[in-house]
């Protein structure tokens, strides 16, 4: 029976999002066909969470627990998805496409000798070949590929397929402690103090561009993303410029997104900007400039000053909250 493996990535030992939407996304996919979705994830102390992956779809998840596989290493990583695709033969191989897996998808990908699609936005089956969708000339077109007579190694963009959750329950099955010594590994990850959310994954995101006018007017970026629980993003001016870390840019140079909701504050839409944002689900742009190309993509548009609509929206949304 054919089947697709799906790489599942953890962070400190929680399953990231875009794990789980890959995950749904392959299970979608493979029931009318009468595929079998599987799972391989690797880590340390992840043994308790892979039973729960059955209810996203896996039928069976295969799992590297040890001690060496704590933090990530594209060598130790990548030795464990060949060795569960070598157990369950797939016709695909997804992964969510986070900055890990940037990393691994090109490698599982050559030491396969598979085709890669990357950054895919649509998946369907045509026959036994998964045919996938992405974005091309920065977002200006959509380009449609398969992985040819060999299986592919697909990456979902994050925010695009939905993570649903149902009843199942998955078969786990231990793989062998990766052998030889690990020669990179990743020794720490220094978060950044006060734990912002990452725009690459966040529901909702708030943009600021130069229509702010100085680094000290992101406080009122950060306010309205405060009062939505969304993440800050800017961007490429505002960053080159120091008003605010690379972190949190949206763009072809900086990240790319899909949230629900995205809100652009003072962001003309640059090209480069808009192949970042443009497959949000709803775009708010908020802009004094009527002529501005981010009302072009723009679901609703508020042509005014930014100081002067943002306040008044930021005080609607409190006052919602406190009534509901």
């Amino acid at each position: 029976m054919a089947c697709i493996l799906v790489f599942v990535e953890q962070r400190n030992g929680n399953i990231r999002k875009a794990s789980l939407e890959a995950l749904s996304e392959a299970k979608r996919l493979a029931s009318p066909a009468g595929w079998t979705v599987c799972a391989v994830v690797a880590g340390h102390g992840v043994g308790a969470k892979a039973a729960e992956l059955g209810s996203y779809g896996a039928s069976k998840v295969y799992v590297a627990d040890e001690e060496r596989l704590a933090r990530y290493s594209s060598e130790a990583y990548a030795a464990v998805t060949r060795e569960a695709v070598a157990r369950c033969t797939p016709s695909a191989l997804f992964i969510a496409a986070t900055a890990l897996s940037r990393d691994l998808s090109g490698r599982v990908a050559a030491r396969l000798g598979w085709g890669c699609l990357a950054d895919v936005t649509k998946l369907a089956l045509d026959g036994g070949a998964v045919v996938a969708t992405r974005p091309v000339y920065s977002g200006k077109a959509f380009a449609t590929a398969d992985g040819g007579a060999t299986p592919a190694v697909v990456t979902l963009r994050p925010n695009v397929f939905p993570a649903e959750a149902s009843t199942g329950a998955a078969e786990v099955e231990a793989l062998p402690p990766v052998p030889g010594d690990i020669r990179a590994v990743v020794k720490e990850i220094l978060a950044k103090e006060g734990g912002e959310l990452d725009v690459a994954e966040a529901d909702v995101i708030v943009s600021g561009g130069r229509g702010i006018k100085g680094p000290e007017h992101f406080a009122l970026i950060r306010e309205l993303a405060g009062v939505l629980g969304a993440a800050v993003g800017a961007s490429r001016a505002v960053v080159d410029a120091g008003w605010i870390d690379h972190a949190h840019q949206v763009g072809q140079t900086g990240k790319v997104v899909s949230p629900s909701l995205y809100i652009a504050c003072g962001i003309s839409g640059a090209i480069q900007h808009l192949a970042g944002m443009s497959s949000s689900k709803v775009i708010v742009a908020i802009n004094k400039d009527a002529d501005a190309p981010i009302f072009k993509v723009a679901d609703y548009g508020i042509v005014g000053d930014l100081f002067q609509v943002v306040p008044p929206l930021i005080a609607e949304i409190r006052k919602l909250k406190a009534e509901a």
